[in-house]
């Protein structure tokens, strides 16, 4: 299957005063046409950073993109000049955020609001553009769309205001659309209802999808690969099922260990001690090191290069250098 988005080497630091935040640091990955990938990690690991960097829109300064390369349909868009990087936002790669209502406009309705996108996408305008607007919201299972569309975001569930902003990222049909943390703020029933949506939409559409997560337990039946990130680096690359049942580095345990258990309700729930490290400083060795059960002394000072352990798992861990377990 044909690679779609290709990110090789990608390094973005924030710049403040005198110090430097590291927040992705030398991160590559690819998508493939009508996949779903999900970037997995704990706030600050570098997943939302990442996002920002792919779609151009990371605030420089203080954020800078230090080097790598992110190819798009076989094209590279960290040298493409920002009106040409216009014309692909919202158009080829859409995004969707955490907080709906950080990103809708409260003083106006949600209907206006996605006929303005196609206004400025698609050039609709009048009759027109509303009639696409409410089969928009009719296409993201909103009911009563024609009622909808005369509300204000202050007047929707979560659930809804997240569905109308999967709407406005469907307006152009994209190639590519990267869902960062879409269902953290809704509660588990509506999750696995946007979760199901999604993957219906990118299948109608062949769309290929960034599922951007810090919760392994969200993307088990809806991603078709896994990556790990922690301290700006991707530790761990594997199909979903492969993950689930072979996950290889310290971290990926630890996150596995992490997700309750149906059938033990009272056992404690396990949590990984420590903290993510302080970004302002590059790490010498494995960013993991203080945290780590299974550290050694090569782990402090010395970086591990991401290898591939079995077809297509891949792991950044000294414990499986030589490509087995030692």
């Amino acid at each position: 299957m044909k690679n779609l988005l290709k990110v090789e080497n990608l390094k973005t630091h924030f710049k403040l005063d005198d110090k430097t935040v590291y927040a992705v640091n030398d991160v590559s990955f690819e998508i493939k046409k009508g996949e779903i990938v999900a970037l997995i990690g704990e706030s600050g690991s570098g997943k939302s950073v990442t996002a920002l960097s792919i779609m151009g829109i990371l605030p420089m300064p203080p954020g800078e993109i230090k080097s790598g390369e992110v190819i798009f349909d076989g094209e590279d868009l960290l040298s493409k000049k920002r009106k040409d990087l216009k014309s692909i936002r919202g158009n080829e790669i859409s995004m969707i955020y955490q907080e709906p209502m950080t990103s809708l406009n409260p003083m106006l309705k949600v209907g206006y609001q996605i006929k303005e996108a196609l206004t400025i996408h698609n050039k609709a305008k009048g009759k027109e553009a509303k009639a696409k607007a409410i089969e928009l919201l009719r296409k993201v299972d909103i009911p009563e769309p024609e009622k909808r569309y005369n509300s204000y975001p202050y007047e929707l569930s979560g659930g809804m205001r997240q569905r109308v902003m999967i709407a406005m990222a469907l307006i152009c049909n994209p190639k590519l659309l990267i869902a960062d943390e879409p269902t953290t703020a809704l509660d588990v029933t509506i999750q696995a209802e946007i979760l199901e949506l999604i993957k219906d939409l990118k299948n109608e559409y062949n769309m290929s999808v960034l599922f951007i997560t810090h919760d392994l337990g969200v993307v088990t039946n809806i991603a078709d690969r896994i990556l790990v990130m922690y301290a700006g680096k991707i530790r761990e690359i594997a199909d979903t099922k492969e993950l689930y049942k072979n996950p290889l580095h310290p971290y990926t345990v630890g996150l596995m260990k992490c997700i309750p258990r149906l059938n033990d309700p009272t056992k404690k729930l396990y949590t990984i001690d420590g903290n993510v490290p302080d970004l302002l400083k590059e790490p010498k060795g494995c960013a993991f090191y203080e945290r780590c059960e299974k550290r050694m002394d090569k782990c402090k000072d010395n970086v591990p290069s991401l290898i591939e352990y079995s077809t297509d798992h891949y792991v950044r861990c000294w414990l499986y250098e030589e490509g087995k377990n030692e």
